[in-house]
């Protein structure tokens, strides 16, 4: 390169190429130290980084975790025997066996452990000499039929059928809370956080495999939050396939492109360098990786090639008028820097914008996509046109293109007619036609859950099937919405307070969506009746407090706390789809409303329903200030290049049509706005806007050489067009590949994110050209 055009290069130019050696010896031993931090990436998850705990509700139920125990992370294990029932000898020494194995597995709440096995569960009844009771399985061992009789009799009167009995007598459930942390063994004073990949391993080999290969008679059935966040980290292992598939697919794609065996693997070597600084540049910081931002990683890799193949495409189209690769590789970085870094950083702070949300899950997701974006700046924009200035493009394919750029082109005229004036206004009016059909169908999508079990999983996985066996064969749901009653110390069982709880039990429990309430209230009545010799009439509230201090001693442990201030109300869902707990907690907060006093306060929520329902709230809430905030840094970031509002709506209109139409998508799918697909908005809206200033920049450069706007269009084809098509169907094929994935949540996203890719690359080469003929002014515009 000549002396002039050096000094007349910008200085980011002339710092990278003039010292390519240094640059790639910086560049090898950064890979070298991230590639080692990458190997330690571990999936990582946690129970409190999938809540919102900031909001009122969790906050409410940390505070009072320490007096009602964990009731919202914890697993159910149903313990089913496929010929007879529980009341034989094999059963019980197997459920025992099971009791015991589970109880020493890491992270178990010990002291409330609840199955036929431990001592808090109990049988009552009333006697001609008052109450009598004790432990539901009361003997070391069930091996003659006068025992088991016993054992059933006591079953029958423990009030545990339908909840920790199979209605069938065919299997019962061991109850087992877990704790987030727990000590050391070696170390008391240390503590240990849960890993939910091993203790789902555990629970396979330890209990399921072990047990049921040991007695085929015997089936085990394992539901809840570990357990299920356990089988994502298991499908993570999975991903690893596709990401195998999406290299294969890409190469043969960018070969198919590109014509050109080096520049192909070039670029793809360059994309995986950036998903291996993204992933020790975590690891650096700190992080892991969860099974929602494992997606992340493919994501850069797709990104670093609609980046990558946008400066080939350029590298070539610059051969026409350089003599080596050194210099068409220093013109295509030249033409391509700008655009390239607006639409990254547009792309990056956008994937900042999930720093809203108050789960640091999603946050978590955010600053996983920021980070790859930002290597993808070092790796593709830099590293790649350094490593083109030495490999150069075959001569092949440069001929190749040089043959297609000189000769008319008919695709490119046909889309080219986009940009006629009598063309335009169709489209205008399609658009707006789009835009009106997207935000009316698009209100139907809703917040949360809508499907039973885990969504996140496939329908027929194994999880989703043994919870969907817990529902046929159990009265009382998994998903249970807990109401704190606080009061003043010693006030719990005061009538007030009690009368209070039990017209809350009355109204929810008539509520649809709810089959029951449980209180303190429920046992006192039943304590009442027993002391007046079983009698139905008086199964309600004494107003004598004697009466009542009586009746809740005989209360079982977490109906409430040591010092009687407060009294959890449990209230049995059908299930947690969003209608139904915003159904439930809207009835809550509209009685607390009419019967909070100075000394009762009616607090939402614990169990795992409340939880769902804070975290539909934060989500809700979140959406459209996220979408806001992407718009308006996206927004920001093109006016601040273009200086130009109407530069600005050329570019951002088609990206927002794609957004009203990806909400009626998820309509139309069943697919709620959740954890798992919030991410997608703004990763659509982030990397859909490379399209528009890809295009935009191209186009405004031949409109400032004095071109018509059809002719200028028609030459941005040409050169930019194939390389934005390219890279639309490469972005969509790559995640098209996670529809076939056993996690659910992940074919959403891939259906989801396939659309946007698609409908923004045809949004920009459709839309844009005609918006443009209506807000652009040529004439102006001429340099």
């Amino acid at each position: 390169m000549s002396k002039h055009h050096q000094e007349t290069a910008p200085l980011v130019e002339r710092v990278i190429f003039n010292n390519r050696l240094i640059m790639l010896l910086i560049f090898a031993a950064l890979t070298i130290f991230f590639g080692f931090q990458a190997t330690q990436v571990r999936p990582v998850t946690s129970f409190e980084k999938m809540i919102p705990l900031e909001h009122p509700y969790i906050v409410n139920m940390i505070e009072h975790q320490d007096d009602m125990g964990n009731l919202g992370n914890s697993i159910r294990i149903a313990v089913a025997i496929e010929d007879g029932d529980i009341f034989s000898t094999e059963y019980m020494e197997t459920l025992k066996r099971i009791n015991d194995e589970v109880f020493f597995l890491p992270g178990v709440d010990r002291a409330n452990l609840r199955s036929l096995w431990t001592p808090n569960v109990r049988w009552t009844e009333v006697t001609e000499y008052g109450f009598d009771g004790g432990p539901v399985a009361s003997k070391p061992a069930y091996l003659t039929a006068e025992d088991l009789e016993e054992l059933r009799v006591n079953i029958l009167k423990s009030g545990e059928i339908g909840r920790l009995v199979a209605n069938n007598f065919k299997s019962t459930i061991i109850d087992v809370p877990l704790q987030e942390s727990y000590p050391n063994p070696e170390n008391q004073s240390e503590q240990i956080r849960l890993d939910y990949g091993e203790f789902s391993r555990l629970l396979e080999e330890k209990i399921r495999s072990e047990f049921q290969n040991e007695n085929p008679n015997i089936s085990i059935h394992i539901i809840g939050f570990a357990k299920k966040v356990g089988d994502l980290i298991d499908g993570i292992i999975k991903v690893v396939m596709f990401f195998g598939a999406a290299l294969l697919i890409t190469f043969v794609l960018l070969l198919i492109f590109t014509r050109c065996l080096k520049s192909s693997l070039t670029t793809l070597v360059c994309s995986v360098i950036a998903v291996i600084w993204q992933l020790g540049l975590l690891r650096t910081m700190g992080f892991g990786l969860d099974p929602y931002s494992i997606l992340v990683p493919f994501l850069v890799f797709a990104i670093g090639i609609s980046h990558g193949v946008q400066i080939i495409n350029a590298m070539a189209i610059e051969y026409a008028g350089a003599d080596d690769a050194y210099t068409a590789a220093r013109r295509a970085f030249r033409s391509l820097y700008i655009p390239g870094i607006v639409a990254l950083v547009s792309d990056g702070v956008g994937f900042v914008t999930l720093l809203l949300i108050e789960i640091e899950v999603i946050r978590e997701l955010g600053i996983a996509a920021s980070v790859g974006v930002g290597v993808i700046i070092l790796t593709n924009l830099m590293l790649l046109p350094i490593l083109m200035s030495y490999i150069g493009i075959g001569k092949g394919a440069v001929q190749r293109n040089r043959d297609m750029v000189s000769r008319p082109q008919k695709l490119w005229q046909s889309i080219s007619g986009f940009a006629h004036p009598a063309v335009a206004p169709i489209s205008v009016v399609l658009a707006i036609l789009g835009f009106a059909f997207g935000i009316y169908y698009g209100k139907n999508v809703e917040i949360g859950d809508l499907d039973p079990g885990a969504p996140e999983l496939r329908a027929d996985s194994r999880y989703n099937l043994d919870n969907d066996f817990i529902i046929r064969n159990y009265s009382t749901s998994s998903d249970v919405l807990v109401v704190m009653v606080s009061t003043p110390p010693e006030m719990c069982s005061a009538y007030e307070t009690m009368e209070a709880i039990d017209q809350l039990e009355w109204r929810m429990s008539n509520l649809a969506g709810v089959q029951s309430a449980v209180s303190l209230v429920t046992v006192a009545k039943q304590v009442i009746m027993g002391n007046n010799e079983g009698s139905l009439k008086w199964q309600a509230l004494s107003r004598n407090q004697d009466n009542l201090n009586t009746a809740i001693s005989r209360a079982p442990e977490g109906m409430f706390n040591a010092s009687c201030s407060l009294a959890p109300v449990m209230i049995f869902l059908n299930d947690h789809k969003a209608d139904t707990l915003t159904r439930a907690t809207a009835a809550v907060e509209e009685f607390a409303e009419e019967y909070n006093t100075e000394n009762i306060t009616f607090k939402l929520a614990a169990g795992n329903a409340g939880i769902e329902a804070a975290t539909n709230v934060v989500i809700e809430k979140s959406q459209l200030k996220m979408l806001l905030t992407v718009y308006a840094v996206v927004i920001l970031m093109c006016l601040v290049t273009f200086r130009s509002i109407r530069a600005v709506l050329c570019i951002i209109i088609p990206l927002a049509l794609t957004s009203v139409l990806a909400n009626a998508l998820m309509a139309f799918l069943g697919i709620g706005v959740k954890v798992a697909t919030l991410p997608v908005i703004a990763l659509g809206v982030g990397i859909g806007v490379d399209y528009g200033i890809y295009i935009y920049s191209r186009l405004e450069t031949y409109l400032r050489q004095g071109m018509p706007l059809q002719e200028a269009y028609y030459e941005t084809l040409k050169t930019t067009g194939k390389a934005v098509t390219f890279t639309g169907f490469t972005l969509a094929i790559g995640v098209a590949t996670w529809i076939f994935s056993a996690i659910k949540f992940q074919a959403d996203m891939g259906i989801l994110l396939t659309f946007m890719f698609l409908w923004n690359m045809f949004g920009a080469l459709w839309l844009l050209p005609a918006l443009a003929r209506f807000l652009l002014r040529p004439d102006k515009m001429r340099n």
